[in-house]
């Protein structure tokens, strides 16, 4: 068994079940009876040697037990990217002094693609430089968009908080008799897994949303108003991604600004639903909103999914124990068994960094503006369930890193 402590971050952006990841490794940790440490604002915290000591803070299981149902990033987050490196580096050298100042072997990066790049560059440095510290990857982000896993922690909440939003706005459309048509923009840059979860809002009382569009498939602005004509609904929901694009591969939302790219090369979207809004507005002259669930439906905990919560702290155990065991250069995953049961897998973080997992074509309706049953049982599960939560002054009571 690995000998030394433990630290952990988070990084990238923030969801209702990344503080559940972390649950479950401070828990494995004090199991073992091992120092961890909290690294602030991601691999910044590693880089300044800004820790949080965790066994001081987590005393006893009423602490824990809030954490896990607190949304966002209690450590913090950043969207940083490490360097190239050939040999050795003053930067990757100053982030292995402030571990050795603090014994620590062993560290967690909980986070998405970028941060699977994080744990790649800092395990190749680690082997390289003869360095005594092993790194895991534990999964999270909203996008589902990541390899190597059957789903990501977090995007169970968060497409639970997109279904119950859009049976809710279809609530809302349907007392009206005037024809009308909302757009739901839903976040999914690449990969339309959020916004395919929209179909889970259809009851026996409601088909809503009416139509769906994925960015994996090209949107004319033709097939768009079409759809919208052959569609037998008064009142029209629409979802559709952020990054969705016409036929010739632009992002909608760039054709009315262009916000340019982050630090990891990715577009900056902005307003697809808005630009889609104008085209149907024109084609057909009738009442039509948009409305941008944008960062409301990264961090909705008052709805979780128990589902994910609980995958989400067994996953973040599940890395701390393979860490124990010795293992470095990986990322924990989940595979899909049975009916529904998923059990913890390893994957080497080098098939996982920087890939972009997308939405099948099984998954994808033929028309192009809906989704299949399949999907549809792929989704269900990872919805299920709801957390008891405790609540202050009539809201949902959270836990705060001072």
């Amino acid at each position: 068994m690995t000998d030394g402590n433990f630290a952990v971050a988070q990084s990238g952006g923030p969801t209702a079940a990344i503080n559940a990841s972390l649950c479950g490794v401070i828990k494995k940790a004090f199991s073992e009876n091992r120092k961890i440490f909290g690294m602030i604002n991601g691999v910044k915290g590693a880089i300044d040697g800004n820790f949080a000591d965790l066994n001081g803070i987590f005393k006893d299981e009423k602490a824990l037990a809030l954490l896990r149902n607190t949304p966002a990033a209690y450590l913090g987050s950043c969207r940083y990217r490490l360097p190239d490196f050939d040999g050795k580096s003053e930067l990757y050298e100053q982030i292995f002094d402030n571990f050795r100042k603090k014994n620590i072997t062993m560290v967690i990066y909980i986070g998405g693609n970028d941060s699977m790049d994080t744990v790649l560059r800092l395990s190749d440095y680690a082997a390289k430089n003869g360095k005594n510290v092993l790194f895991a990857g534990v999964p999270k982000t909203i996008d589902n968009d990541l390899m190597g896993t059957d789903h990501t922690p977090g995007f169970g909440s968060a497409a639970k908080f997109v279904a119950t939003a859009v049976a809710e706005i279809a609530r809302d459309c349907a007392v009206y008799a005037d024809r009308s048509a909302t757009l739901v923009e839903i976040m999914g840059r690449n990969a339309g897994w959020l916004t395919a979860s929209a179909a889970l809002a259809r009851s026996e009382t409601s088909d809503a949303p009416h139509l769906i569009y994925l960015p994996e498939k090209l949107l004319s602005k033709e097939k768009l108003i079409n759809d919208i004509k052959n569609c037998s609904a008064r009142n029209i929901v629409i979802a559709v991604s952020e990054g969705i694009k016409n036929e010739n591969g632009i992002y909608y939302s760039n054709l009315d600004c262009n916000a340019g790219h982050d630090k990891f090369g990715h577009a900056q979207l902005c307003g697809s639903a808005k630009v889609l809004e104008s085209i149907i507005k024109e084609a057909f002259g009738i009442k039509t909103r948009s409305v941008e669930l944008n960062v409301l439906q990264r961090c909705g905990s008052h709805f979780a999914s128990l589902t994910d919560l609980t995958e989400a702290e067994m996953i973040g155990a599940f890395g701390a124990e393979a860490l124990l065991s010795g293992k470095t250069g990986i990322m924990a995953g989940f595979e899909r068994v049975k009916e529904y049961e998923v059990k913890p897998i390893i994957n080497d973080v080098k098939a996982v960094a920087n890939l972009e997992k997308t939405v099948p074509d099984s998954f994808i309706a033929e028309n192009g503006c809906d989704v299949t049953e399949k999907a549809i049982a792929y989704l269900r599960p990872l919805i299920l369930g709801e957390p008891k939560i405790e609540t202050e002054n009539g809201i949902p009571k959270h836990i705060a890193l001072n």
